[in-house]
Order: C-alpha cells, then sequence, then structure tokens
C-alpha cells in the first residue's frame, strides 16, 4: 500500500458497526465469543473497508518473507519442475512458499496479505484486468510464470524463448527431409502457443514447405488434444509425416493414436514435444523434444518476486530462458513412400 494511503483501523470498524474495538479484535482473530449477528455485520465492514491486519509488524514476518504460489489445474509434472525451482530458490533465499490452487474467492487478494504474503507467483494462471486491479489495490507483487495470457504488458513475468524452440523443432524435421509437418497445440489465444506456432510457421515459410490450414490445430495442453488431432490430421487426404505438438503430454497422445493405427514412429511419423518433462524419457520411443529450463525459471520467478517485496524495481517486466532442442528416438527422415493413415 503507498506511504500516503491510510490503512483502516479497528477503531474505524468499530465505530461504523457500532460496537467496541476489543470486539472487532475478537472477530478478526477468530474469537468464538461473539454473538452471530455482530460477528456477521464486522466481518461484512471488514471486506468493505478491505481491512488488512498488520502482520507485516513482526520482526519475524519481514526477515523470512512468505511468497504464495499458485497454480491451476492438475499438478502435472510441468508444474511439479518450476515448483521444485521456485522452492529450491526460496530456500536459498530464506523465504518460504506457500503452494495453492488458484482462488478467485471474494476478497482473494485481501485476504493473501492478511495472511502474510509478501507477493504472488502464479504458475500457467489465467489473471484478468480485475485481477490485477484486486492486487494492485491491497499493494500485493504479482510474477507470472509462463503466462497464458498478459492482459497488461507491465505484468511481471518470466517465461522462455518459445518461439525459438517452435523455429528449432520444426527446422530440426526439415532438415530430415520431411516436408509435411503439422502443428498440433495448445489454446490459440495462449501467449506460449502463438509464440511456438510463429515460430514452426516461419521454418516452414523460409524452407518453401506448405502449411494447409488444416495442419494448423489448437486445443489444450493435454494428452487428450494429442489423441483426437493426431487422428484429425492422419485422417487428411494428404496427411503429415511429422507433427511438432505444444507439449510432451499432446505428443504422447499422438505416439498413441500413431501406435493404435498400426504406425511406427519414427519410421512412419516422427513426432516432436516441447518442455522436456520426465515424460519426454519415459515415452516409447523416447520423445525428441525443446527442453524449457522449467527449475531455472521457478527461481528466476522468486528471486523477482522478492525484489518486488522489497521494493525493488527490476530491469525488465518479462525475463526470457533459453530453449533448448533436445533430439532423442522419436523423429528421424520420412519413409520413401508415404504409408496408410486410416
Amino acid at each position: 500500500m503507498p506511504p500516503n494511503v491510510r490503512r483502516t483501523t479497528l477503531a474505524d470498524i468499530a465505530q461504523a458497526a457500532g460496537v467496541s474495538v476489543a470486539t472487532v479484535s475478537k472477530v478478526v482473530n477468530a474469537r468464538g465469543d461473539v454473538a452471530p449477528q455482530t460477528r456477521a455485520r464486522v466481518q461484512e465492514l471488514l471486506h468493505q473497508h478491505d481491512y488488512l491486519a498488520p502482520v507485516f509488524r513482526h520482526t519475524e514476518a519481514l526477515e523470512r518473507p512468505t511468497i504464495e504460489v499458485q497454480y491451476q489445474g492438475d499438478l502435472k509434472s510441468y508444474v511439479a519442475k518450476a515448483l521444485e525451482g521456485i522452492v529450491n530458490s526460496a530456500a536459498e533465499a530464506g523465504a518460504s512458499v506457500v503452494i495453492s490452487k488458484a482462488s478467485r474467492a471474494p476478497h482473494w487478494a485481501r485476504d493473501l496479505v492478511s495472511a502474510g504474503r509478501r507477493a504472488l507467483i502464479a504458475v500457467t494462471s489465467v489473471y484478468t484486468a480485475a485481477h490485477l486491479k484486486e492486487l494492485a489495490r491491497v499493494g500485493l507483487p504479482l510474477v507470472v510464470l509462463d503466462p497464458l495470457h498478459l492482459p497488461d504488458s507491465q505484468v511481471n513475468s518470466v517465461g522462455a524463448t518459445n518461439f525459438s524452440g517452435g523455429l528449432a523443432a520444426t527446422r530440426h524435421l526439415l532438415s530430415l527431409g520431411h516436408r509435411r509437418v503439422a502443428y498440433l497445440g495448445g489454446p490459440a489465444m495462449a501467449v506460449c502457443n502463438q509464440a511456438r506456432m510463429h515460430g514452426y510457421r516461419a521454418a516452414m515459410e523460409a524452407e518453401g514447405a506448405p502449411v494447409p490450414d488444416a495442419y494448423i490445430r489448437p486445443g489444450e495442453f493435454t494428452y487428450e488434444t494429442g489423441l483426437l488431432g493426431a487422428a484429425a490430421l492422419l485422417d487428411l487426404e494428404e496427411p503429415p509425416t511429422a507433427i511438432f505438438t505444444g507439449n510432451d503430454e499432446i505428443a504422447l497422445g499422438v505416439i498413441e493414436t500413431a501406435r493404435a493405427r498400426g504406425l511406427r514412429v519414427p519410421e512412419d511419423l516422427s513426432v516432436v514435444g516441447f518442455d522436456d518433462t520426465d515424460l519426454a524419457q519415459m515415452a516409447s520411443p523416447p520423445l525428441t523434444t525443446v527442453r524449457q529450463p522449467l527449475r531455472e525459471m521457478g527461481g528466476a520467478a522468486l528471486r523477482t518476486a522478492l525484489r518486488l517485496a522489497n521494493g525493488d524495481k527490476v530491469e525488465s517486466h518479462h525475463i526470457e530462458l533459453a530453449t533448448e532442442l533436445v533430439v532423442r528416438a522419436s523423429t528421424a527422415p520420412p519413409g520413401e513412400e508415404a504409408s496408410p493413415r486410416k
């Protein structure tokens, strides 16, 4: 909160509710000896006035800051690696981390501050302009890790070189001799997905390889997208001989669809993933993929959050760490004749 803005006090709430300061204090501290009607009236006023308990007066809270880390959806391998980087960097910095699933309950940002959080790291979560306004109102810094959407260019974020990764993956397939290369990605409007898709397009156009509209299919970053998307691509009159996917989960779905149709990977179909999670090495065959430095990205997000919590400025609102193509056994030159796909 800016220093020139006066905080709402217990006395302010007590006066508005027509009760004593001691009664308001009991409500704030969840004491049981308050009448239900009085408690409800005081709680409503606390919400209306955005009352924030002065938790930061404690020396321990200042010396060992606590960062909230929120993620959406399931705790998948990708998220787990990023969280590992956050937790390890927090331990090195002497900070604490609380991990939770993203919540949009009323007064969620104010509740985080009241609980002593000094900053918020969001892992692949969607934040709207209204969410950013809520965070700004309570003075809670936000860092978004691998953002799906950025409603404001001034939001602090950490990501990877998704465009370069898409470019490298597609160039690899083209260098093997593939010309019919498709892209099966995540949500069409997701920032990371768009960058990977544009990298794919840039490589294809530079090579003069055709990109039919049907060769670009958005979806979700899920195994099911790989299963269904691969089926649609392989049903085309001129199906691709290689598929570059938006993440490793999608790639595994593609491999399973190929297997179910009697196609061999990579002899009949080459497949490239993105992220280099543990799934890539456990796949059969082991997956060629674009490595994101997920642990390092988590560490960078944690360090940025701590700087913002301390009131320091950061050099750039967006940090990008380099991706790297990892070639394994799921890619090979195309066969001399296209195999039957149906």
